[in-house]
């Protein structure tokens, strides 16, 4: 290369554009474009085309090369608009070399400026460059370069299909989380703009997916781009977690999330658990109140349309949405009030019992079942009925209109089961207090110590019989035996005379009582006895009793012991009372031996 061309190409580069006063020409710009440095020729090259009204024809082509050097690598996904300002250029300096690149160029020294499209003339053998060379070069970067327009322009449009399907996606979900406090109220609270935020959400993704698939399939048909998109895919587990964050589609891995198969999913459990769901718990709701009329109305108990009513409740359905679900609680409440009133019915239509122990158990079982009632009122009452109530808005408004009726209903609720529960602690007192008693006649005769009685029981042999002493007035006293039957009232009844000087109701502290009976409780033996000394003997008094025929004899005696036991000898007939190292027999007829 000539030395003042090397210094004009060293100006060219070192000093700026603006400070160059000297006039470009143009076989210095283009020793800079023989040497393929294009970006460093591009602004001296720019400035002589716009400086010169009639520039080298070639000038046109070397400036539609430099712009198609740069099509390669533009960001055809963040910059397309300077991809395509790149190949327009291009283009259309092309077109002005095709237009201005004649015969001419050929004859004279300009042949120069196309010495790197030379090639040899296979007929002639000769080495060099024709015009139609040059022309069949430009037509050929020309349509390279329309097909590249075309090919990114479609590449651009999938990719911002997918990226803006996928971000709209991204807001119908965060529209149905920011909506819903969780996945329970998500599901219970869905309705048919659910649904059809579900479908559009679904079809969106779809869009998305089926852009971004057509986007790598452009990408490949355009060569390297830059980028090596991967379409990763994540499922939704946790309404609450997961599908919240959006990916750059501008890095290669992208992070997705699932939101057609959450979409699908939800919409499959909406329509096919939660709906049916729903009207289930109204039917459900209208067969409790059909047997409550019957319960009301026929005053027969409906137990077991309960049982099988129970059976078919959806609990474990509803339970996986929500583990404590309003209605549930409202059924349960309403089932429970239906069989503590069946309950009722049952034991007023029942067979009719004096027995005591019956009648305990029937009043504790009535008890049990308000318990129960009385129980699931206070939780029902105690929960947040008015915000619960928006996860079954269509149960309350069909069953009770409102939560006002619904919170008034609870409360009626455990109202009835306060009051029932006054009324019931009253019958059992009185049940249990009925053990405790026998009825004899008039006489209510007490199996514990009553101070305010005027029976004094000395024995009581749990269920059996007892005896004591029965005080007409204050001073002298009766024996007695009766026993104690399930229905309180005695089947044998005795009374027997005491020694009335020495068993005073003063001295019962001192009174000490024995009793035994033989096996199969046909015969039994009372024995009451002083433990004071009157007269160094020790006062006795001795009753003996048939179950069939009543009292046989009593006897009084004097021992010369206190009694400790008394055993009956079956087969003597005889009765030998037993003390500290003594004992007395008396016969079958109660005389001493």
């Amino acid at each position: 290369m000539h030395k003042v061309h090397i210094i004009k190409i060293l100006l060219l580069i070192l000093i700026p554009l603006s400070g160059y006063t000297q006039k470009l020409k143009y076989k210095d710009i283009f020793t800079l474009l023989s040497a393929k440095e294009y970006e460093k020729a591009e602004p001296f090259l720019r400035s002589y085309i716009n400086e010169n009204k009639a520039p080298e024809p070639s000038s046109y082509l070397f400036m539609a090369i430099v712009y198609e050097q740069k099509t390669p690598i533009d960001d055809i996904l963040k910059s397309v608009q300077q991809a395509f300002n790149n190949i327009d250029s291009a283009l259309y300096f092309y077109d002005k070399a095709y237009a201005t690149i004649n015969e001419k160029e050929f004859k004279g020294s300009s042949k120069d400026y196309y010495a790197s499209y030379s090639k040899r003339d296979l007929r002639t053998g000769t080495y060099g460059v024709t015009l139609l060379d040059v022309q069949f070069a430009i037509e050929k970067s020309t349509i390279a370069l329309r097909e590249r327009r075309e090919k990114i322009k479609l590449v651009n449009y999938y990719f911002t299909q997918a990226e803006e399907s996928y971000r709209k996606a991204h807001t119908l979900y965060d529209s149905l989380n920011t909506t819903f406090p969780g996945e329970r109220e998500f599901y219970l609270r869905s309705n048919d703009e659910t649904l059809k935020t579900l479908t559009k959400l679904s079809s969106t993704y779809e869009a998305a997916k089926k852009a971004f698939d057509s986007y790598k399939a452009s990408a490949a048909n355009l060569g390297k781009i830059g980028y090596n998109h991967s379409w990763i895919v994540s499922e939704i587990k946790d309404f609450k977690r997961d599908g919240k964050t959006l990916t750059d589609f501008y890095q290669n891995d992208l992070a997705i999330w699932d939101y057609q198969k959450f979409a699908k999913h939800a919409t499959d459990v909406i329509t096919k658990e939660i709906k049916p769901i729903r009207d289930n718990l109204v039917k459900y709701d209208i067969e409790i109140n059909k047997l409550r009329e019957k319960l009301k109305t026929d005053s027969v108990s409906v137990k077991s349309d309960l049982t099988k009513l129970v059976a078919g409740l959806l609990n474990e359905k509803l339970q996986r949405f929500d583990p404590d679900p309003l209605p549930l609680n409202v059924f349960a409440v309403k089932v429970a009030n239906l069989e503590y009133r069946s309950t009722l019915v049952e034991n007023i239509k029942g067979e009719k019992t004096s027995d005591v122990f019956e009648r305990l158990k029937r009043v504790e079982h009535e008890m049990a079942s308000l318990n129960k009632l009385d129980s699931l009122a206070a939780k029902l009452l105690l929960m947040n009925i008015e915000q619960e109530a928006v996860n079954y808005k269509t149960f309350v408004e069909e069953t009770y209109t409102n939560t006002v009726i619904l919170t008034s209903y609870a409360k009626a609720e455990k109202d009835y089961a306060d009051r029932e529960r006054r009324i019931k602690e009253k019958e059992l007192a009185l049940c249990r207090n009925a053990l405790n008693w026998l009825i004899v006649g008039s006489d209510s005769v007490p199996l514990v110590t009553n101070l305010l009685s005027k029976f004094t029981p000395l024995i009581v042999q749990q269920e059996e019989y007892t005896s004591g002493i029965v005080y007409s007035d204050t001073v002298s006293g009766e024996g007695y035996f009766y026993t104690i039957t399930p229905s309180r009232v005695p089947d044998v009844r005795v009374k027997f005379q005491v020694d009335k000087v020495n068993f005073t109701k003063g001295k019962i502290p001192s009174i000490k009582a024995l009793s035994t009976e033989n096996e199969g409780s046909h015969i039994f033996f009372i024995l009451f006895a002083s433990e004071k000394e009157v007269k160094g003997k020790y006062p006795v008094t001795v009753a003996k009793i048939y179950r069939a025929d009543g009292l046989a004899w009593n006897s009084n005696y004097s021992l010369d012991f206190i009694p400790e036991e008394i055993e009956f000898l079956s087969d003597s007939g005889e009765l030998r009372i037993k003390g500290a190292n003594k004992n007395a027999v008396l016969d079958k007829g109660g005389k001493q031996k």
